[in-house]
């Protein structure tokens, strides 16, 4: 059961950690045991949007963590469920309906993938080497690795397309009259992409914290009732006898909130405090959906909310907060540097309250 639709279970299923909005099925980005991680955004196409339920292509990136075992097999499944099912339905837990089409990042340890939607066509791009980002626009041009076996009979069936000269995936399948939030988001993707640049070569853990933190560049959304809601950021070593360490900060507003570890291992502990309650009558299942609202804030999100207005009330204890907060962060990081540069040995029973002991040890300093 996704979020609105129904599909063939697989016979057996990767484990995922996942950061998703709580009221639906898929999520926004996640990994999995094999170190695959997915991620999407929005885009708007010249393909129309389905306000029809269909797969969100947040229920994508979940499929496809759970039954690829690597990028190309995760891109595989998203692609091939795309093409069955179709991308639909409100991406917002709003009574107005909020829809869009995706686009997509795949990584493993050893590929990397971005994957473009227009309804139920696609294209997909292998990247080789250096940097890649993507920022609510279509951005694969004519490098086109493998593509919807109808897609350039789709462009020139609209007149979107002569067929003379190269093709690029963007410039056909991009609306004209782009919407303002995709405007905006063109500043965005140079800005993520000068930054990947800059630091071409050298780029760690820490370069993408402080990029997904950057609020100037706007990748930091702090306006016009959006907010930055989770932020992962994954190190992948090439080396399979490393472990691929996640780190999440499963509440909204990265340069205000923590990045924590998350290793998979045997035996991991439940971390009872980032996770969304349940509502027996749900209003995100009842149909007519969205008619009413319910908290959905997990015991986490809450602390660090009152946190974060304690930080604007009192500048001076909110820099202080916000100081314990990058210290926490930093130990976390040096403790995973020493980990991956084979300095200190793997304990699994250790990485298994990995991600608890950060969260609780976080708690601490908001209560």
């Amino acid at each position: 059961q996704c979020t609105y639709l129904e599909i063939e279970q697989a016979e057996r299923t990767h484990a995922v950690v996942l950061s998703r909005p709580a009221w639906l099925w898929g999520a926004e980005m996640g990994a999995n045991e094999h170190g695959v991680c997915v991620g999407n955004e929005g885009v708007w196409t010249r393909e129309p949007v389905g306000e029809d339920e269909a797969l969100l292509g947040m229920d994508l990136v979940r499929l496809g963590l759970e039954r690829g075992s690597s990028a190309r097999e995760a891109l595989e499944v998203i692609v091939a469920l795309l093409e069955r099912y179709g991308q639909g339905g409100s991406c917002k837990e709003e009574p107005v309906p909020f829809v869009y089409h995706n686009t997509f990042l795949l990584a493993d340890r050893t590929e990397a993938w971005v994957l473009e939607t227009a309804g139920r066509y696609w294209a997909a791009q292998q990247i080789r080497e250096g940097s890649r980002n993507i920022s609510n626009q279509l951005s694969i041009g004519r490098e086109i690795t493998a593509e919807h076996a109808g897609l350039r009979q789709r462009a020139r069936s609209q007149g979107w397309w002569s067929g003379d000269g190269e093709f690029s995936f963007a410039e056909v399948f991009s609306l004209t009259h782009q919407p303002a939030r995709m405007e905006a988001a063109k500043a965005r993707y140079r800005a993520g992409k000068e930054m990947l640049q800059q630091h071409a070569g050298h780029i760690t853990a820490e370069t993408f914290m402080a990029i997904l933190r950057d609020k100037d560049s706007g990748i930091c959304v702090d306006s016009e009732g959006f907010r930055t809601a989770g932020s992962m950021v994954s190190v992948l070593p090439r080396d399979p006898a490393l472990p691929c360490v996640h780190f999440f900060t499963a509440t909204p507003d990265p340069s205000r909130s923590v990045f924590k570890p998350f290793v998979f291992v045997a035996g991991l502990k439940p971390v009872p405090q980032v996770r969304s309650p349940t509502f027996r009558d749900d209003p995100a299942k009842q149909i007519p959906r969205f008619q009413s609202t319910v908290d959905r804030r997990h015991e986490l999100y809450r602390r660090h909310q009152a946190a974060l207005e304690l930080m604007e009330r009192d500048q001076e204890r909110g820099q202080k907060l916000l100081q314990t907060l990058r210290d926490l962060e930093k130990q976390g990081l040096e403790g995973m540097n020493a980990l991956l540069g084979g300095t200190v040995a793997p304990r699994p029973e250790e990485l298994a309250d990995l991600f608890f002991d950060c969260v609780e040890a976080e708690m601490k300093f908001y209560a």
